[in-house]
């Protein structure tokens, strides 16, 4: 802050003196006035040598401010051209070595060229020539800021109260200007501007304006500290009678609410939660300890808080991404997936080469009772995270995502957010189960609700309607499972990763059974694993002909029932050994479930065999047509869907039209067409059986057998195309299973073939096709031929 001082006049002795070449010294931290009386610290060795100088000679130097106030060694394009001449007038060395001077600015200068820059800056300067005026307007503007000046001081306190009488005294506009520019709080680059203005009242006029906007910045401190006065006198109140309400309370007995109260302060001040969380917990803390304890909104208040500290934020586990202990976890846990195995794999090599790799999005899509759940489990054990999972089957409200709005007593987070709490850690595996069985109706659509929650671009500041904070969902790894991908809505298809795991085979089963459903279902009966022995034949036989499916729940009940059946006969007649053999597994089980499945004894007219994929893998059709009198007409049954229906109609037009000509004559006219697949109480639907029929309704025009020992499939269009499809390793499996020698599959099907095990191709013949002509010719047998049936299985 500068001090003036009046023993300067205009054109006095001293202003002549000022020589045209001075010694420059910069400054960072200050503009200095003419007619002001300022201190100035000097640590650099060449400004003190300019003081030393200046002592000896005229003591006046020129002072100038840098234009950048961090540098250390400025140069003549550093420093404003216009500044003051300074009059050294008292000066004092420190032990340190630096020097403490007081100066007395004099006039205005203006620097015209630099004379020298090494070892300190000297230039020629001239004096910039103070004007005065005397007129009405400028004692009005004067008065204006002197009184609004006044208003400063007296509502602040860092003025001294001197100043008023030095300012009132002040008779010159550009004095003034200068004066009150030398002790407003203004920044540097105004303060510049202030010192070059040349003409006074635009220099004022400057001021004023700067004064103005600090005048409302003061009014409106002023009311800030009025407001937090009178709220600290209302707490200050508020707490005397909460303090008395407590003393009453103590001596009535009853349960001092307000100590669990300052806990729960204490435990908010504690907790590691992001800054906006700890604020909104802080304020509703604030609304919570002036409730009484008996409202219902202090239980809402409370349950909210509690969710707030129980949501672990910032807890996270720490990721054990040792690839080969990972595989041995996998491994251990489940047989084949080879394909699941290696995704997982890949996701713990990324995250160790890049710790910020976001969380990823898998969707696991296969038959019940494969292994999807389980999966997920071990990928956590591997990952070293912790595993929760949410059924998402039958959900059909949007607040089950999202949670409820906190209007009432009973509203809870989403069920993300309680898995999260669940799980104790911001980043466990999170397991969405049955995502293809979401619902929806008037409550909301839960599948939009999870497209935020599964996108990792938006889900790192995932908001629940309960919790209205955000938390950051991109550190969660999220697995989703799924018997079909047919019901997943499409955007949220998009936003996953599919993995198909198909149903097992046979020999898959097998390997199951031997090593992991048998060991666990021993342990659960308790009988030691001594005491019951499974041949491998008995096991087979229970895959095929009790528990036909494409998992390994029924296999593993299966399995449970001999065991438990197995400590009855133990806890009854004696530890055994006993034996499970093909010879006696009906004892055990009962009667065989399912026969096993055939292809057809041999060829016949209008009985083709297609192939079918289902929840419970893959199975062979007998495709049925039969001509009776009629006008042309196609009968479906076998409750077929509308898909499999129109697949119908369409082969029935392209065999009318292929084949019209070599069938008798007015066929397809005096004839109605009956077309059945068994079994009838099973629904059947989609496209790939249109090969099939084709073949069947060909048979029928043309009076030739189908061939028993071969099956179908593709979907055909009305011009004889034959698509691809899907579920072919099942389908072949299934008939591989019939004894089914020759296949005929869609040419752009052929890559699917690499998913099937050798051991069940290695009996098969495989015809790819792209034209529907080419099946019913490979379909139907020679005449006078008929091809023996397959001995045995493959």
């Amino acid at each position: 802050m500068g001090i003036e001082v009046d023993k300067i006049a205009e054109g006095s002795d001293l202003l002549r003196e000022i020589p045209d070449e001075l010694a420059i010294v910069p400054i960072n931290d200050a503009v200095v006035f003419p007619y002001m009386l300022i201190p100035l610290i000097l640590t650099d060795a060449n400004l003190i040598r300019i003081v030393d100088e200046a002592l000896a000679g005229s003591k006046i130097v020129g002072v100038f401010t840098q234009i950048n106030k961090d540098l250390q060694s400025p140069g003549p394009g550093d420093i404003y051209r216009k500044g003051s001449a300074l009059l050294i007038q008292k000066m004092a060395r420190f032990p340190d070595g630096h020097v403490r001077i007081i100066g007395q600015g004099l006039a205005r200068i203006e620097i015209k060229r630099f004379t020298d820059e090494t070892p300190f800056m000297r230039a020629r300067v001239a004096i910039v020539p103070e004007t005065d005026r005397r007129d009405d307007r400028t004692k009005a503007l004067m008065r204006n800021v002197v009184s609004s000046f006044f208003s400063i001081v007296d509502a602040a306190e860092s003025y001294p109260d001197e100043i008023k009488n030095v300012v009132s005294g002040i008779r010159s506009a550009g004095r003034l200007a200068d004066m009150l520019a030398a002790n407003l709080p203004m920044e540097i680059p105004d303060k510049q501007k202030v010192l070059e203005i040349v003409d006074p009242v635009k220099r004022l006029g400057f001021v004023y304006e700067f004064i103005s906007n600090e005048l409302e910045i003061v009014k409106i401190g002023e009311k800030i500290k009025r407001d937090v006065r009178k709220e600290l006198d209302r707490e200050q109140r508020e707490y005397y009678l909460r303090q008395q309400l407590r003393a009453i309370q103590k001596e009535l007995g009853e349960d001092d609410s307000g100590v669990e109260v300052d806990e729960l302060r204490e435990r908010i001040e504690g907790a590691l939660m992001p800054a906006p969380a700890k604020d909104a917990a802080l304020k509703e803390w604030g609304r919570l300890r002036k409730m009484s304890p008996s409202s219902a909104e202090y239980i809402v208040s409370r349950t909210y808080l509690d969710w707030l500290l129980e949501i672990p934020w910032e807890r996270a586990t720490e990721d054990k991404l040792d690839i080969g202990r990972a595989r041995r976890i996998l491994d251990a846990d489940h047989y084949d997936l080879d394909q699941v195995k290696e995704r997982i794999l890949e996701f713990l090599s990324v995250k160790k080469l890049r710790r910020s790799a976001k969380g990823s999005i898998l969707c696991f899509v296969g038959p019940p009772g494969v292994g999807k759940t389980s999966l997920g489990k071990s990928i956590a054990r591997s990952l070293g995270r912790r595993f929760v999972r949410v059924s998402l089957g039958g959900i059909r409200d949007e607040a089950e995502i999202r949670g409820h709005r906190r209007t009432y007593i009973g509203a809870l987070p989403g069920r993300i957010v309680q898995g999260i709490r669940t799980a104790g850690s911001c980043n466990p595996v999170f397991m969405l189960d049955e995502i293809d069985k979401l619902g929806n109706d008037f409550r909301g659509d839960p599948a939009s609700a999870l497209l935020e929650v599964l996108d990792p671009e938006q889900n790192v500041s995932f908001e629940d309607h309960y919790v209205n904070l955000p938390f950051d969902l991109s550190r969660v790894m999220f697995i989703t499972t799924a018997n079909v991908r047919d019901t997943i809505p499409a955007p949220l298809l998009d936003r996953m990763e599919l993995l198909e795991i198909p149903g097992y085979i046979t020999h898959e089963k097998l390997r199951i059974a031997k090593r992991f459903l048998v060991p666990r279902q021993l342990a659960e009966s308790g009988v030691p694993a001594r005491s019951l022995a499974f041949e491998e034949e008995a096991l087979a036989r229970i895959v095929e002909r009790y528990t036909r499916e494409a998992g390994v729940r029924g296999l593993e009940r299966a399995i449970a029932s001999i065991a438990r059946k197995t400590a009855r006969r133990i806890v009854e007649r004696g530890r055994g050994p006993y034996r499970v053999t093909a010879a006696n597994l009906k004892r055990w089980l009962g009667p065989e479930e399912f026969p096993e499945e055939e292809m057809l004894a041999s060829p016949a007219v209008g009985v083709s065999t297609g192939m079918a994929r289902t929840a419970a893998g893959g199975t062979i059709l007998f495709i049925e047509a039969l001509p009776v009198r009629g006008t042309g007409k196609l009968k479906l049954t076998g409750s077929l869907g509308d898909v499999m229906k129109e697949s119908a109609e369409a082969a029935l037009s392209w065999v009318k039209s292929r084949y019209a000509s070599e069938a008798a004559d007015g066929y397809f006219v005096s004839r109605d067409i009956h077309l059945h697949v068994p079994a009838g109480a099973v629904p059947k639907d989609g496209p790939s059986a249109g090969v099939a029929i084709a073949a069947a309704l060909a048979s029928l025009a043309l009076d030739r057998p189908v061939r028993n020992d071969l099956a179908l499939t593709g979907e055909v269009t009305l011009t004889g195309k034959v698509l691809p499809v899907g579920g072919v390793k099942e389908k072949v499996i299934a008939a591989h299973r019939a004894g089914i020698r020759e296949i005929v599959l869609p040419r752009l099907n052929e890559k699917d073939l690499e998913e099937i095990p050798d051991r069940i191709t290695r009996g098969l013949r495989f015809r790819f096709v792209d034209r529907a002509e080419e099946a019913v010719s490979r379909a139907l047998a020679a005449d006078g031929r008929r091809p023996r049936r397959r001995a045995g299985k493959g």
